[in-house]
């Protein structure tokens, strides 16, 4: 069962910046604009983290952090600010957020930092190893296993595996992996996806990914 994830950010761009971010480490998001509509779900019980935007207009993610302590005391909350990041980090601890993010971040990092805090908050409801063909996944620790030995993939063989292993039985043709593993601001040539995959291949070579001729890839 997918995380859920609420993000507070009334900057449109980041916002959908950071959902697209974690939707593609596997999260459930559900973003929200203004101080106003993100008050109306503080009560949700099933959401598992909050990112807030500390200004959102004339209104504060201080507040809203009350609001949802009030509801679900237990639920991690990360703060993001442009302001006086000092003065910001003391107030956010002292209204109990679990962590502190200034602006401009890298949205890769405010990920590790959701994932750190998810795998510490719901460490025995997570189970972090898949098992496909044969092959043992940890997403947390990025590691492949095969009869107990560790297999060492690049950054971009994993991400790549881990595409597959998410959307198995689906076909996917090599801008769409493209785009989801070396994402949009990637300039070079698409037979980087063939290059990866014929890597990744040899490395696992019981991994059941199927060649779609003339269109693209599908696991399983």
């Amino acid at each position: 069962m997918k995380k859920v994830i609420s993000i507070v950010e009334d900057e449109k761009d980041l916002n959908e910046l950071v959902k697209r971010y974690l939707e593609k480490e596997g999260y459930d998001v559900r973003s929200y604009l203004t101080f106003d509509e993100a008050f109306i779900h503080t009560n949700d019980g099933d959401v598992h983290l909050w990112i807030l935007d500390i200004m959102l207009g004339d209104k504060s993610g201080f507040d809203l952090i009350e609001e949802i302590r009030r509801n679900n005391p237990d639920v991690p909350v990360i703060f993001m600010s442009a302001r006086d990041k000092e003065f910001d980090r003391i107030i956010g601890l002292e209204k109990g957020s679990d962590d502190y993010i200034p602006k401009p971040f890298s949205p890769k990092e405010l990920v590790l930092r959701v994932n750190n805090i998810i795998r510490r908050t719901y460490r025995d409801e997570t189970n972090t190893r898949l098992n496909v063909d044969g092959y043992e996944i940890d997403e947390v620790q990025r590691i492949v296993y095969v009869d107990g030995e560790k297999i060492d993939l690049t950054t971009k063989e994993f991400e790549l595996l881990m595409l597959f292993v998410k959307n198995r039985g689906t076909a996917m043709n090599r801008d769409e992996i493209l785009n989801k593993v070396w994402e949009t601001n990637y300039y070079g040539n698409d037979r980087v996806v063939d290059d990866t995959l014929r890597r990744l291949r040899k490395k696992l070579p019981n991994l059941s990914i199927h060649t779609i001729y003339g269109f693209g890839y599908r696991l399983g």
